[in-house]
């Protein structure tokens, strides 16, 4: 956990590295998608047994996580996602109700199954799917903000929600809506990485990764690659976590 990207090497200060038992890359999704997720629904989201849990984007990155340990909760688990193929995995990960939006409208899928509203909401899309999540918060409903990547292109960073009448929906409903940003929780990162490791050795946890071999040119490798990923991504074609593996010149001096 330091700063920097987009680099074969970078040198860290040893307390910003985590051990981990062997060099693959379902550790990566861990670092920051998996600590998001475990860190801002243990510390945010009063999980119990029952709840009904929203998760947009949730055959993502952090979305992917987000059901599971919803799951792992006992929570009713809901997913949006934007393909069958996506509604096939998350059903592998125990998600109770996967959400298509290319072939069922959210908002009425949610007004219809679950009329008293949700519980949870994991948010990371913003924009027109924000306002669907507060639409269908339940009386003393949570909705949590780790992201909003529909916004992440636009020239301010943001995308237009409903604000207005927001302060109203909230009122009505007891509910709230807050930010989780994984850099002021740092000081609880490093217990949080080994929890997941636990689970991911055992097991407990899957930890999907999308390497790019659906992409139109194949398997995201080398830092000219590193394009193709974020198009990638923002076109919502991931499944999992994206990585892409740097391929760097042999130097027999090292």
């Amino acid at each position: 956990m330091a700063p920097g990207a987009f680099a074969e090497y970078t040198v860290v200060p040893a307390p910003a590295a985590t051990p981990v038992p062997s060099v693959k890359p379902e550790y990566l999704t861990l670092l920051v998608s998996g600590t998001t997720a475990y860190l801002s629904l243990r510390e945010l989201a009063a999980l119990s047994e029952g709840k009904k849990v929203l998760v947009t984007a949730a055959a993502g990155g952090t979305g992917q996580f987000a059901v599971q340990l919803a799951k792992k909760a006992k929570c009713h688990v809901i997913g949006t996602c934007s393909s069958e193929r996506k509604v096939a995995f998350l059903r592998s990960v125990g998600c109770d109700r996967p959400i298509n939006y290319s072939l069922e409208p959210v908002g009425a899928v949610l007004q219809r199954e679950y009329p008293q509203g949700v519980d949870v909401v994991y948010e990371s899309v913003g924009g027109a799917m924000f306002d669907l999540a507060v639409d269908a918060l339940a009386t003393h409903g949570r909705l949590l903000v780790i992201g909003f990547i529909s916004g992440y292109q636009t020239p301010a960073g943001l995308t237009p929600v409903k604000a207005g009448a927001l302060p109203a929906k909230l009122l009505k409903k007891s509910a709230s809506v807050q930010g989780f940003f994984l850099s002021h929780y740092l000081s609880k990162h490093r217990a949080a990485m080994e929890h997941l490791l636990r689970m991911c050795e055992l097991g407990e946890l899957a930890c999907a990764v999308d390497l790019g071999h659906a992409s139109a040119q194949g398997r995201f490798t080398g830092l000219e690659s590193v394009f193709r990923a974020v198009d990638y991504m923002y076109v919502g074609k991931n499944t999992g976590k994206i990585v892409v593996e740097l391929l760097h010149p042999v130097n027999s001096k090292l």
